[in-house]
């Protein structure tokens, strides 16, 4: 379909006041996108079950056939039949390394900068750790109230352990500049925010940052593979993030860690193991650490789950990030756009970030019964997800998301709230995994 004399794409960025200049959308508009969107063809990439529209690669990104393929070829033959011996024979070893190399790239990172270990959590405690020993004669790790639960709880289990010795301090978003001060050591961010998608400035907040001394550390779980990254040119200290989100690497896939090239030396990541050691089949009863990332490695790595990760990057070798974002921005105001076009009046409240800022790639609605709407719509093959109190999450992610499904979403999700079919007693019911 060729769009019409008047047709235009969505905007990239609109402010939430700026309800006027909302479009109404055809079904022809929205099909017109899909037609011209050069990420379409990605989507053969992804196993999707028939009829089911996913937007929840936010949590969990779905399986491509290619990682199918690499872990069963680990469990044929790297494992069943070589074994022990896929250490040396299949390189085991050296994945943590060569897979870092990989994320690199994604992350704006030097080759040498980055592996792969342990989770999300484990590798934010080593990097604060790390980071914290840089600044000995600073009390203060400063983050964002409202940060991901997991962020704050590893940051607070460090200032206990410490005795005194180190101070968490937390702060509204609007109030991070201010709150950086001579007495702090870390400054520990997450990147896009894992409720209403708001995105830091990287550069300038790592400037301010720098200015006063302190070190930053960035949670990259919200933003790796779906928004471009600068690390390096940000001048960034260190980054975490896992990788069964936006770049699909299966449930509880590894994390990543990175660590500017500057501090490699110096760097001590507080929870050390054999794997971290200088010459670990040495055996020794010291522990001596290892040149570069290597030091920042804990315990055996997770083979099968480090060689699925692999697989999936192959989708990213040759993307583009920028076009990423850009489609991500459209889906997102087509998503909101049609909220207000389709289901004025049902009480569902927009989540954008005030004041108006860059966004990742899921969107997120407001509602006081909100886990129950999810679960009529995850009964209707519309998959998104809750985070308590009241937040539904739609994660756009552009490799596998069209037009036409936000399209049909929005219709669905309006047919739930008009029927008031989510009032239904077994909606309500909650799952252990929400």
């Amino acid at each position: 379909m060729v769009p019409s004399s008047n047709f235009h794409a969505p905007m990239a960025s609109r402010p939430p006041s700026a309800r006027q200049a909302r479009r109404l959308w055809a079904i022809g508009d929205v099909q017109a996108l899909d037609a011209h969107d050069p990420l379409a063809a990605r989507r053969e990439a992804f196993q999707l079950p028939v009829g089911t529209i996913y937007l929840c690669g936010n949590s969990l990104g779905p399986m491509q056939p290619g990682v199918r393929a690499r872990v069963q070829h680990l469990i044929d033959i790297e494992w069943g039949v070589d074994l022990i011996r896929s250490w040396n024979l299949h390189d085991w070893f050296a994945l943590p390394e060569r897979i870092g190399a990989r994320l690199a790239r994604i992350l704006g990172a030097g080759a040498d900068e980055v592996t792969v270990a342990d989770s999300t959590s484990v590798n934010l405690f080593k990097v604060a750790c790390a980071a914290r020993s840089l600044r000995p004669d600073r009390r203060r790790i400063l983050t964002e109230r409202g940060n991901f639960p997991t962020d704050a709880y590893v940051l607070q289990g460090i200032a206990q352990m410490s005795r005194g010795g180190t101070e968490f301090v937390a702060v509204d978003r609007q109030r991070i500049s201010d709150a950086i001060d001579e007495d702090t050591a870390v400054v520990v961010l997450t990147h896009v925010h894992y409720k209403d998608a708001a995105m830091f400035d990287m550069a300038a907040i790592t400037a301010r940052a720098h200015a006063a001394g302190a070190l930053i550390v960035w949670d990259l779980s919200h933003s790796v593979g779906a928004v471009p990254l600068a690390l390096d040119a940000c001048k960034a200290d260190f980054a975490i993030g896992c990788t069964y989100k936006y770049l699909n690497g299966g449930p509880g896939s590894p994390a990543f860690i990175y660590a500017a090239r500057r501090h490699h030396d110096a760097m001590h990541p507080g929870l050390v193991g054999w794997w971290g050691d200088a010459r670990p089949f040495d055996f020794a009863d010291d522990f001596e650490p290892a040149a570069g990332m290597r030091r920042m490695l804990t315990g055996t790595g997770p083979v099968i789950g480090l060689l699925a990760l692999d697989a999936a990057l192959d989708l990213f070798d040759d993307l583009d990030m920028n076009e990423v974002q850009l489609k991500s921005q459209c889906l997102s105001s087509l998503f909101f756009d049609l909220i207000e076009q389709k289901c004025a009046g049902f009480g569902l409240e927009e989540v954008i970030p005030d004041p108006p800022a860059p966004r990742g790639s899921h969107v997120a609605l407001r509602h006081s019964e909100g886990y129950a709407i999810m679960q009529a719509l995850v009964r209707r093959n519309v998959i998104g997800d809750f985070r308590a109190p009241d937040i539904m999450r739609f994660g756009l992610t552009p490799l596998y998301t069209s037009y036409r499904d936000v399209w049909n979403a929005v219709d669905v999700l309006a047919e739930i709230m008009s029927t008031g079919a989510w009032q239904a007693h077994e909606y309500t019911l909650r799952s252990r995994v929400t």
